[in-house]
């Protein structure tokens, strides 16, 4: 599991739309499992992705994203419904707000028997959000999978190899929930803290990464990024401080453009539900 191509890495859980608005007027491709997909393809892994979209424009505009990035896809699920959206408020200082969220078919979505053999192939399988992260990391774990996971969208520390967290910038609130994460059951807990570094447990030692200075364009996804570096780093058996450079560099990078990943934003869809949320009319 040392050269690039030897291995497969997967990635389970949400996509959306992330809406802005407010000092910006955008729509990109989103979501925690997306997001390090694309970035792990971008640096070269073969990936496998499972998830599920909606019926709408929105579902077929990530299919068709997710496919130019050659992720395989044999896990990816159409759902009668809609396709998850996040609305992202951008204050005039650049500071991003999270206002709303709708996860929509992606607040149910279970791998099925298929796309559970498919990612039991792989060296590494990250889940994003999914409310049904302990029974996939159960499955994952006895298929002798490494399993890692945003445990910031997805609850529960057992069966999980590496639980990615994040923290403010107080080094005690991150210290803290590195050794919750540990004594929950995580054989490793990473914690981000934005522009204060990284930093890692494992029950005993504890190391630190500084963040790698760069041009902010956009935050969002930023974190994302940061565990796809560590991931593929770890999948071809680096030392953890490594792993830890790996992401710093990759976070770094994402906070360069808008989106967690490099692309075009989406079309604007003018209608509006009552909360404010878009929605999707046929293509034409």
């Amino acid at each position: 599991m040392t050269e690039r191509g030897q291995f497969m890495l997967g990635c389970v859980g949400d996509n959306t739309v992330d809406q802005y608005f407010g000092a910006a007027d955008r729509r990109l491709i989103g979501g925690n499992a997306v997001n390090v997909a694309v970035q792990l393809r971008l640096l070269g892994a073969d990936v496998q992705y499972a998830g599920a979209v909606g019926t709408d424009n929105n579902g077929r505009w990530i299919r068709n994203a997710l496919s130019r990035y050659g992720l395989g896809l044999s896990g990816l699920i159409t759902v009668e419904g809609s396709t998850s959206i996040s609305r992202i408020r951008v204050e005039v200082d650049g500071e991003r707000c999270i206002e709303d969220e709708d996860f929509a078919v992606c607040a149910e979505y279970l791998p099925d028997q298929a796309a559970i053999e498919t990612l039991a192939g792989c060296a590494v399988v990250h889940l994003g959000m999914n409310p049904n992260a302990n029974e996939i990391r159960l499955i994952l774990k006895a298929e002798g999978v490494t399993v890692t996971q945003d445990c910031a969208v997805s609850a529960g520390f057992e069966n999980l190899d590496v639980a990615f967290c994040s923290a403010g910038e107080d080094p005690e609130d991150a210290a803290a929930l590195a050794e919750a994460a540990i004594s929950e059951g995580a054989k490793l807990a990473l914690v981000t803290r934005g522009s204060q570094g990284s930093l890692a447990f494992d029950g005993q030692d504890w190391l630190h990464q500084e963040a790698v200075p760069t041009t902010v364009v956009d935050t969002t996804g930023a974190g994302d990024s940061y565990i796809a570096g560590f991931i593929d780093s770890m999948a071809r058996n680096h030392h953890i401080q490594e792993c830890m450079r790996a992401g710093a560099l990759t976070a770094a990078k994402t906070c360069a453009h808008w989106g967690g990943f490099p692309q075009a934003p989406l079309p604007d869809i003018p209608a509006e539900n009552a909360t404010g949320i878009q929605k999707n009319e046929s293509l034409q």
